[in-house]
């Protein structure tokens, strides 16, 4: 599908997903909200709480750094305990500092506060910004993401995650929204891939794909066309209706 889009990826960072200890859901429901603002996600990376790795994907993503996508979101490792080094990882991607910053400092000790909640150095871990960050709200527990560069690092937890997702969207640049249509056949794949073919060497400005699925005894496919004018999506559809002979 051809697009003028801004482009994305998003980095899952955690060994609790790659363990399986922890079903990811984070980038499902990013990839949603961006394809409905008209931000083309590309890329999708799982890596484990390695610094190195952590590094190595940050600056192969994004393109401030010489990267891939015009943007970058990452999820997880910014707590309070020993394995929660994104932000320490972020820094050394961006060359730069990292230390307490006063603002984030200044939003945890007024809900710590509020609540009785005792300021320790564990807890302040949350409050490390690398220099030159800017904040990223949380208004479920607080403690903020940050971004830098292009790359916006939120939470792991699923409710915190979308959160920051909710107060970094206004400001995102956006394009246009994809749209879609989808056909479901009793045909097994093999049985719709001619006709597929040549409808995408027709619209070759489309995306189109074949989904097998099974039902009860027999299979089917489930084919969808996405593109950014409904009416060559529309279009489309109605050329691979015909080629079915539907």
């Amino acid at each position: 599908m051809q697009s003028d889009n801004p482009t994305a990826a998003i980095l899952v960072i955690g060994d609790e997903i790659l363990s399986g200890r922890t079903r990811e859901g984070n980038a499902h429901y990013l990839s949603q909200v961006l394809n409905s603002i008209g931000i083309d996600l590309r890329e999708v990376r799982i890596v484990a709480d390695d610094q190195d790795q952590i590094v190595a994907a940050i600056r192969a993503l994004d393109n401030s750094l010489g990267g891939a996508w015009d943007m970058l979101f990452t999820s997880g490792g910014i707590g309070p305990t020993h394995d929660d080094i994104t932000a320490d990882a972020v820094a050394k991607a961006f060359g730069t500092g990292i230390s307490i910053n006063p603002e984030a400092r200044a939003i945890l000790e007024r809900n710590w506060g509020s609540r009785g909640v005792e300021v320790t150095e564990n807890r302040l871990r949350m409050a490390r910004i690398p220099h030159g960050a800017a904040l990223i709200e949380n208004g479920v527990s607080a403690a903020p993401g940050f971004r830098i560069g292009n790359t916006y690092v939120m939470a792991g937890v699923p409710e915190v995650f979308k959160a920051m997702v909710e107060s970094v969207r206004p400001g995102l640049a956006t394009g246009r929204a994809t749209v879609s249509e989808a056909l479901e056949v009793l045909r097994p794949e093999s049985d719709v891939a001619d006709p597929l073919r040549e409808v995408a060497a027709e619209f070759a400005d489309l995306s189109l794909g074949s989904y097998p699925f099974k039902r009860g005894d027999r299979y089917g496919t489930s084919l969808v066309i996405r593109g950014l004018d409904q009416t060559r999506v529309t279009d489309a559809m109605t050329r691979l209706r015909e080629r079915l002979a539907l």
